[in-house]
C-alpha cells in the first residue's frame, strides 16, 4: 500500500508509526521544546550531583560559570531543591513551588531512565520563576492555607489551660492550704490525685497545675470519664486502629493519651471509670506507653495525669470495685479541695468574682448584694459547692434589677437555712464546759460587736480596726449572724 505525501511531517513521523520510532523522534523535541520555553533547566545523576545546567538557569541563580558547578551536590547550589527525592524514589514531582533567596519559582522534576529502564538521574525545569503566573492557583493556596493556619491556632487555644491557681478564689486557712500544695505538686511531675465534693474546683485546680508546671506550653486535656459510654471509653482514651470494631472509621482515630502528648491529661471523675480498663490505664502509667485499640503497635508518651474524684475510692477499693495497685498509682500526690462549708469567709470575694463575670458575660450591671443576702449565703450548706452558688447567683443576674437582698435570696433557695440557726452552733452551750473552738467563736463575735459599737456600725472603720479587710469582715459578720439590726 501506497504511504500518501500528507501521511509524512518533516520528522518523519509516519501516521501509524510504532511506538519505539515515535519516542526516538518526540522525546528530542519535548526536551528541545521545555528547555526553550522554561525559565532554567538542571540535571542530576543518581548520585545527585549536577551533570547539566542550562546558562538560563545559572544566570538566574547567579552563578558565572555553569562548569563550575558540575560535579557538585544539588543541595549546594539550590538548597531548596528536591531533585534527590526524585532520583531516590523514581517518582515524578510534577508542580511544586522552590525558593531560592526571596524568590519562588514554579518547578516540574521527572526521573531520567536509561532505554532499559535504569534509573539514570533527574531533570529539573523552572517552568515560571515568579509565581504570579499561577495567580488563581495561588489564591486558592494561600485561601487553604490561611484557614488551615487559623485552625490551628483555635485547636491550640482549646488545648490551652484557662485557668491559675491564683483563680482558686479564696483567702482563708483552707483555701491557702489547696492553692499551696497545688503549687508544689505544679513542680513535681508525678500523678496529682484531686479529691472533693462536686463543684468544688478540682479542674480549675489541674488547669492551675498544668499552667505553673514544665508543661505549661502542652496540651492540657479534659476528659470527663463519667459522661463516656462505658462502651467508647477505651477509643476515647486510647485510639483505635482502623476498622478496630464494627462501626469504627476506617481511618486511625488518636486518644486523648495521644492528644495530651507533651501536656497534662485531666481525668475528670476517675472512679467511674470501668474495672476492666482499668489495668490498660495502670500500664499506660507505668509504661508512658499505649497501645490503640485494635492495633499491635504500642506509642511511646510524655504525658502527666491529674484524676480527680468525688466518691470514696477506698470503699470501691474494699469492695472490689477499682483496682488497688491503680489506687496506689494515682494516690501519688492527693490534694482534697475543702467544699464550700468550710471556708465561709471566702464567699464575699467569690461573691464579688462571679457577680462579675456573670455580668461581663451578660453585658449587665453587676449585681449588688445586701447585708442580710450575703449573711443567709454564707450560712447556707452549698452541698454543690461553688457551682450551686454560680448557679444562684445566675438566675439572680436574670429576675433581679440592681440590688440582691435576703427576701430574693430565700426565694431561690430550695430549703434555706438562717443565719440565726447558723450562728448557734457558733454560740457556748448553756451549761457544761466549754470547747476551745467556742471560746474563739465567742471572742471573735465579741470582738466584732465591740468593733461596730466603737464605729457606729461604719464597717471600713470597724474593718480596720480589727485589723482585717472589708472583705474578711463581712465574711466573719456572715459567719457569726450579725447583720445592720445588731
Amino acid at each position: 500500500m501506497a504511504i500518501a505525501r500528507d501521511d509524512l511531517d518533516q520528522h518523519g513521523l509516519i501516521i501509524g508509526v510504532s511506538p519505539e520510532r515515535f519516542r526516538a523522534v518526540a522525546m528530542p523535541l519535548l526536551f528541545d521544546h521545555l528547555n526553550a520555553q522554561c525559565e532554567g533547566t538542571i540535571a542530576v545523576n543518581r548520585q545527585a550531583r549536577i551533570v547539566w545546567i542550562n546558562d538560563k538557569y545559572a544566570e538566574k541563580v547567579g552563578i558565572s560559570d555553569p562548569r563550575s558547578v558540575l560535579g557538585k551536590e544539588i543541595e549546594e547550589v539550590l538548597p531548596a531543591s528536591r531533585l534527590r527525592e526524585v532520583v531516590e524514589s523514581g517518582q515524578p514531582s510534577m508542580l511544586d513551588l522552590m525558593a531560592f533567596g526571596s524568590e519562588h519559582f514554579v518547578v516540574t522534576r521527572i526521573p531520567l531512565r536509561d532505554e532499559d529502564g535504569t534509573l539514570v538521574g533527574a531533570l529539573g525545569f523552572v517552568l515560571f520563576d515568579r509565581a504570579r503566573h499561577l495567580k488563581p492557583l495561588m489564591a486558592k493556596f494561600n485561601t487553604l492555607q490561611s484557614q488551615l493556619v487559623a485552625t490551628q491556632h483555635e485547636l491550640a487555644k482549646a488545648r490551652r489551660a484557662r485557668y491559675t491557681i491564683a483563680g482558686f478564689i479564696g483567702a482563708s486557712s483552707a483555701a491557702s492550704e489547696v492553692k499551696r500544695q497545688a503549687r508544689r505538686a505544679a513542680q513535681l511531675d508525678a500523678t496529682v490525685l484531686l479529691r472533693g465534693e462536686t463543684g468544688t474546683g478540682k479542674e480549675l485546680l489541674a488547669q492551675g497545675i498544668h499552667n505553673l508546671s514544665p508543661r505549661a506550653n502542652g496540651p492540657f486535656v479534659a476528659v470527663n470519664v463519667a459522661a463516656i459510654p462505658e462502651t467508647l471509653v477505651e477509643a476515647e482514651l486510647f485510639g483505635t486502629a482502623p476498622g478496630a470494631f464494627t462501626g469504627a472509621d476506617r481511618k486511625a482515630r488518636i486518644g486523648k493519651f495521644e492528644v495530651a502528648n507533651g501536656g497534662t491529661l485531666f481525668l475528670d471523675e476517675i472512679g467511674d471509670l470501668p474495672l476492666p480498663l482499668q489495668a490498660k490505664l495502670l500500664r499506660v502509667l507505668q509504661e508512658q506507653e499505649v497501645e490503640p485499640l485494635g492495633s499491635n503497635q504500642v506509642k511511646p508518651l510524655n504525658v502527666r495525669v491529674i484524676a480527680a474524684t468525688h466518691i470514696d475510692l477506698e470503699a470501691k477499693v474494699a469492695a472490689g470495685q477499682f483496682r488497688d495497685d491503680l489506687y496506689y498509682r494515682l494516690n501519688v500526690l492527693a490534694l482534697r479541695v475543702p467544699p464550700l462549708r468550710e471556708r465561709r469567709e471566702d464567699i464575699p470575694a467569690l461573691l464579688e468574682h462571679l457577680l462579675d463575670d456573670i455580668a461581663n458575660r451578660s453585658t449587665q450591671a453587676p449585681l449588688e448584694v445586701s447585708d442580710d443576702a450575703l449573711a443567709l449565703l454564707s450560712a447556707q450548706p452549698w452541698r454543690g459547692n461553688v457551682r450551686e452558688l454560680r448557679n444562684l447567683l445566675e438566675r439572680a443576674q436574670l429576675d433581679v434589677d440592681g440590688r440582691l437582698d435576703a427576701q430574693t435570696v430565700r426565694a431561690l433557695l430550695v430549703d434555706p437555712v438562717t443565719p440565726a440557726a447558723h450562728s448557734i452552733a457558733l454560740q457556748p452551750a448553756a451549761t457544761g464546759a466549754q470547747t476551745l473552738a467556742e471560746q474563739l467563736a465567742q471572742a471573735e463575735r465579741q470582738a466584732l460587736v465591740e468593733a461596730l459599737q466603737a464605729t457606729a456600725g461604719n464597717r471600713q472603720q470597724a474593718a480596720e480596726r480589727l485589723g482585717i479587710s472589708r472583705a474578711g469582715l463581712y465574711a466573719k459578720l456572715a459567719l457569726h449572724g450579725l447583720g445592720k439590726h445588731d
